[in-house]
């Protein structure tokens, strides 16, 4: 079951949302518990100075005129008979104030505790919610400066303003456990609301990945019914830009391949039967008509030779195979090693000659720079000779072969022009090919195998360069081998 993709694209999908969700409830929490209490603090603090503002501003000017400095005989006569009207303003002033006080704690909120006393510990006002209890007491508090705080009314924990001026003490407080159960409300809807949105995303994770899954399923199917007999089918494409288009265009291009490769070896095996059935068929025939006829010596001795060649013919085709397989394996080896192909060039111009003495071709060599590679001498005479006797065969007689070695930009090329017989354009693509020929009724005629092309063209790519090939129908072609040059130190 676990083995599905489906199923565990859905498990890992479930597990990250959870962790994200946990992780948004827990961040949410503290963000709004800390939030409430910086928010009750600010308020608290707000509240504290309002009162100091309100009293300060009505009570000053009759304390400050209970608190002169030392007054005159004249002076004190004259506050004594004054005091009585100073204490009923005083008292009408504190009952002004009460009265303000007492309006203001009707509007906010009933949780709200005030409590206000003065310097000697008499109380001035207590919110009702107090009852008879008082808001404790905060030690060494500076003058004017509001200070929160936690403390507690009996077990419940509050959050305590205090501020001291003048003349009084004012506290100001309120219940830590409104921000409590605020949190807790938060923490139940979490609770809440988490698994229920949590198997919502698994039961729509579960639906999404097994649409997304779907065309997996139709390429698997699809992929299962095409056989080596029916390599032609191909797979559907809805989207080519998303993941799974891509994937589809791939598998395609992979049976693109493999039907390409197939036709090329079942192309290489009637090819190759056809070229080993000629020599075998050859030999039969002369070998069952010597036996019939019964001729001289010297008749049994021309049949031998002619058997010899056609065994050469076949060794030349089956070791030809060989190399290829061989190269198609990667099992093949070259010893490379500083190659002077300048050397390998003059050296291949003189076995040119005379191979083209026979047909009276000309061969000419118009350049040859000093060139080194790294290559295997051996495979890359196998390479010139190659292209040199090719040309040969396809120039007429009274032809030109001519041979040229550059040395450019880093590079060593080696051509190899005719003026035999041409390609035609639609065969140049194919002439690589094993077994392929562009004049099949003159391969026995030209004493070809088919191979020598597919055999050069390994060789030169094999050494880091390629073959390239130029060719106009009755006027000639030219080869053109590419290898990398290497610079060699002089002694």
């Amino acid at each position: 079951m676990f083995k599905s993709i489906r199923l565990k694209l859905t498990v890992w999908y479930s597990i990250v949302l959870l962790v994200a969700l946990a992780t948004f409830g827990v961040t949410a929490y503290l963000y709004t518990g800390a939030t409430l209490s910086r928010n009750l603090d600010i308020s608290l603090r707000s509240e504290a100075e309002w009162l100091e503002e309100i009293m300060e501003g009505k009570l000053v000017p009759y304390r400050e005129r209970l608190r002169g400095p030392q007054l005159s005989m004249l002076q004190q006569s004259a506050q004594d008979a004054d005091s009585t009207q100073d204490e009923e303003d005083e008292t009408g002033a504190d009952y002004a104030i009460w009265n303000k006080i007492y309006e203001h704690t009707l509007v906010n909120s009933k949780k709200q505790f005030v409590y206000i006393f003065d310097r000697h510990g008499r109380t001035f006002f207590r919110s009702f919610n107090l009852g008879r209890d008082t808001l404790p007491s905060v030690p060494n508090l500076k003058p004017y400066q509001v200070t929160v705080s936690t403390a507690k009314i009996g077990n419940e924990k509050i959050r305590l303003a205090a501020l001291n001026t003048k003349f009084y003490r004012i506290r100001v407080a309120y219940p830590e456990a409104q921000i409590t159960e605020v949190l807790q409300n938060l923490f139940s809807i979490f609770l809440f609301l988490i698994p229920i949105v949590l198997m919502i995303s698994i039961v729509g994770g579960f639906f999404l990945a097994k649409q997304s899954l779907k065309p997996v399923d139709v390429i698997t199917q699809t992929a299962r019914k095409i056989t080596a007999t029916n390599l032609r089918e191909r797979i559907s494409v809805v989207n080519p830009k998303d993941e799974i288009g891509r994937l589809s265009e791939t598998l395609n291009d992979m049976i693109r391949r493999l039907e390409t490769s197939f036709e090329q070896v079942k192309q290489f095996s009637m090819d190759a039967s056809h070229e080993l059935r000629t020599p075998l068929t050859i030999m039969r025939g002369e070998i069952e008509l010597t036996l019939k006829r019964n001729p001289p010596a010297a008749a049994y001795k021309k049949t031998l030779a002619s058997v010899l060649e056609e065994v050469i013919r076949m060794t030349s085709i089956i070791e030809g195979l060989i190399l290829l397989a061989k190269a198609d394996s990667g099992s093949a080896k070259l010893d490379l090693k500083a190659t002077r192909i300048d050397l390998l060039v003059g050296e291949i111009e003189e076995d040119a000659e005379v191979l083209a003495e026979r047909k009276n071709i000309e061969v000419g060599l118009t350049r040859l720079d000093n060139a080194t590679v790294n290559g295997d001498a051996l495979r890359l005479r196998q390479l010139m000779l190659n292209l040199v006797d090719n040309a040969i065969k396809y120039t007429p007689e009274g032809g030109k072969v001519t041979l040229s070695l550059a040395r450019t930009n880093g590079s060593a090329y080696f051509a190899v022009e005719d003026t035999g017989i041409g390609i035609p354009e639609k065969d140049l693509s194919r002439i690589f090919d094993r077994f392929y020929r562009v004049d099949k009724s003159r391969s026995r005629q030209t004493d070809g195998l088919g191979l020598g092309l597919s055999i050069s063209k390994w060789i030169a790519e094999a050494h880091g360069g390629s073959l390239l090939v130029e060719s106009v129908v009755g006027k000639g072609t030219k080869f053109t081998v590419v290898l990398p040059a290497i610079s060699v130190s002089k002694d």
